[in-house]
């Protein structure tokens, strides 16, 4: 097969070409790329280590800003790859991980290079009152207080764990540990061991966050003319900055300035002094020169510059929210989750062969979700809701299949390989990897056996009245249920209901099947996001802010 695939289907941002990689159905229709492997939480820390880390274009100088210019967002030029370059923290990782890892999988170098790493702090510290401890306390009580913000991995080898995004300074790259090359060639010190690390594979930071980020760079980079013309199509009211393409690129900055400040300064320090406590780690798997530890990232469709906008504008809106720092990124991970999901689904709409009449009772990207009560008590609206979610995984299946991909496909495989490609294509980026990210965050019940539907459980209730609402702003419950339709295609009751139905190709309801929002209106009111007036209005709030909407 050839190493570059020269039929373009749909444009690539940046535009760079496509290569082998990116043969699968998949990948070549949501972009490189969204991967069952990769957790929810590691979906939010990839996207943060791309905006934290030095980045540069091709051969270019590398530059610390979160995103490049805007006037290269706009004129990105043909073929030039963005690469990043985030640190490996290998030192702060087996400090941290490494007695919390399985015992098959630390290998004698790791475990005197941990031990190294202890006498090197011991020596670094100095104790001042008898009630501080001995040194020994010290070093347990810090190797438990980083072990308490393990985020992921918890299964797998101490370097390919990934902390709770709390402070740049613990954002890693993915390490991964070569076990068998290791033990093949008789490596005995942490010199040696040096040279088994593989800091290139993407098994679990597998380009997720990439894209996610790429859908920013894409969105920020559109005209304030073309938005305002989405979100007329959309219904959605933006403000002054989150209207304006340029403002909103610098207040995302500013939101990127201030959600890691909230980590106590004393913690950064020390989890700097831990990771550089050995000199020769750093050099040899941090090195600024060494461009093989930039990374290249991959690409997202061109089209997917309005979800990417709605994304940037839901991410914001929560960095800006007063809450809680770790709340924020609980929220931060739903963002991503979200982002995700509606992008297989946007994009699977725009190419699809479905009727106009049928995509066009979905929201304005086409696509629609049927929500049930968390209870299941409506057995009507319970059963298009299952139907609904059967619906969105045969777009998405579909969607792969067009004869643009399909044709393109069978230029390069056998029958054979091609249906193996397909079925990997369905399962680990496809209609399924769907279904089991909507399980993994509460958005599909049951996790297991039949009868799948979607829900909206508390903590996904408590991000949608942050992300789509500005801090402190009020607006009406009927209101509140238009802007979960318009950005995620959210479907309660009444009216929705009915266009589910005909976007599913599912018989018509009457009135009185099409269910209510009882449900909706005690898990506001239990949260405290709902304000009654009279019987007639209830107001939803996003308390977390001083502004007045």
């Amino acid at each position: 097969m050839n190493n570059k695939v020269s039929e373009i289907i749909f444009k690539p941002y940046p535009p760079i070409d496509l290569g082998a990689d990116d043969i699968n159905p998949a990948i070549r229709l949501f972009g490189r790329r969204f991967f069952s492997d990769q957790t929810v939480l590691e979906f939010l820390v990839e996207f943060l280590l791309v905006v934290y880390s030095p980045k540069k274009i091709m051969d270019t100088e590398s530059f610390n800003s979160f995103f490049p210019d805007r006037v290269v967002l706009q004129n990105w030029n043909q073929n030039k790859s963005l690469s990043y370059n985030p640190p490996a923290r290998l030192n702060l990782k087996l400090f941290s991980f490494i007695g919390a890892s399985k015992l098959e999988t630390r290998h004698e170098s790791h475990k005197k290079h941990y031990e190294d790493i202890l006498d090197k702090l011991r020596n670094r510290i100095r104790i001042y009152s008898a009630s501080l401890g001995e040194k020994d306390d010290i070093l347990r009580t810090l190797e438990n207080l980083f072990l308490g913000f393990q985020g992921a991995g918890y299964d797998r080898t101490w370097c390919t764990q990934s902390f709770i995004p709390i402070s740049a300074k613990v954002l890693a790259r993915e390490i991964i540990w070569e076990q068998t090359k290791a033990k093949r060639n008789s490596v005995k010190d942490w010199s040696e061991a040096l040279e088994y690390f593989s800091h290139s594979q993407h098994l679990f930071l597998a380009r997720g966050g990439e894209l996610l980020y790429l859908q920013l760079c894409n969105a920020l980079r559109q005209s304030s003319g073309g938005i305002d013309s989405l979100s007329r199509r959309l219904g959605i009211s933006l403000n002054d900055i989150e209207a304006d393409p340029a403002k909103l690129y610098d207040a995302l900055g500013n939101a990127f300035n201030t959600i890691m400040a909230h980590c106590p300064p004393a913690l950064d320090k020390i989890a700097l002094l831990i990771d550089q406590i050995d000199g020769e780690t750093v050099q040899r798997t941090d090195g600024e020169t060494d461009n093989e530890r930039f990374t290249p990232c991959g690409w997202c469709p061109e089209d997917s510059w309005m979800e990417g906008y709605l994304f940037a504008v839901e991410f914001l809106r929560v960095c800006q929210a007063e809450i809680d720092p770790i709340e924020r990124i609980e929220m931060l991970k739903l963002c991503c989750a979200f982002q995700v999901l509606r992008s297989l689904c946007a994009q699977s709409a725009r190419v699809v062969l479905w009727s106009k009449e049928r995509l066009s009772n979905g929201n304005g990207l086409k696509f629609i979700w049927a929500i049930s009560s968390p209870s299941g008590e409506d057995n009507i609206v319970k059963q298009v809701s299952q139907r609904n979610l059967k619906a969105i995984q045969q777009l998405i299946y579909n969607a792969i299949r067009i004869p643009e991909i399909k044709g393109n496909v069978d230029k390069y495989y056998r029958k054979t390989s091609a249906q193996s490609l397909y079925k990997e294509a369905d399962t680990r980026y496809g209609d399924r990897f769907f279904l089991s990210l909507s399980k993994k965050i509460g958005f599909v019940v049951p996790k297991k056996g039949p009868g799948a539907r979607f829900v909206l459980s508390d903590h996904i209730i408590r991000y949608l009245v942050l992300a789509l609402m500005r801090p402190g702003e009020r607006c009406t419950l009927d209101t509140f249920k238009d802007l979960m339709f318009a950005h995620y295609g959210l479907a309660i009751d009444g009216k929705y209901i009915q266009r589910v139905c005909a976007w599913s190709d599912y018989p018509s309801l009457s009135e009185s099947e099409t269910g209510n929002d009882d449900w909706l209106v005690q898990k506001l009111r239990a949260s405290g996001f709902l304000i009654h007036l009279s019987d007639a209005c209830s107001l939803v709030q996003n308390p977390f802010g001083n502004q007045r909407g």
